[in-house]
């Protein structure tokens, strides 16, 4: 929330997102947020910030607006944060972007079409395709 209210034009990505989603057992230590490619980091004391940047067209992609205590979230949807989870795999690991599939797959808070369509939007189809496969005939 405080992210939010400081930095309005901030939103929620990866481990963040997959808490607020309620697709990981992870509790972040930082709060993961996405800004448009050039964006300089928000000056927060507190909370610790992670933000990752994103080119305009992925930056765009399936944001959320959501009410929570008087503020305004951007939060990443479901689709979307595990589509960014495959792509920024080498900073959270396989393993949390593996978790959040499954989860969201069985949970059925995610659609295969939606899975694809943010895939090629983010440019990890080819990535995404044999996990997604295996997901799809547990």
């Amino acid at each position: 929330m405080v992210v939010a209210a400081k930095v309005p034009q901030t939103v929620f990505c990866l481990l963040t997102a997959l808490q607020f989603h309620g697709l990981t057992t992870q509790l972040p230590r930082q709060v993961w947020i996405a800004m448009s490619r050039g964006s300089h980091p928000p000056r927060i004391d507190w909370p610790p910030i992670r933000m990752v940047q994103m080119t305009d067209e992925v930056h765009v992609a399936g944001i959320e607006e959501h009410r929570r205590d008087g503020a305004t979230l951007h939060v990443y949807s479901a689709a979307k944060t595990i589509v960014d989870c495959f792509k920024h795999r080498n900073k959270i690991g396989l393993d949390v972007a593996m978790e959040a599939l499954k989860d969201a797959w069985r949970a059925r808070k995610v659609s295969a079409d939606d899975l694809w369509r943010y895939a090629q939007v983010c440019r990890v189809a080819n990535v995404m395709r044999p996990y997604m496969e295996v997901v799809a005939h547990e």
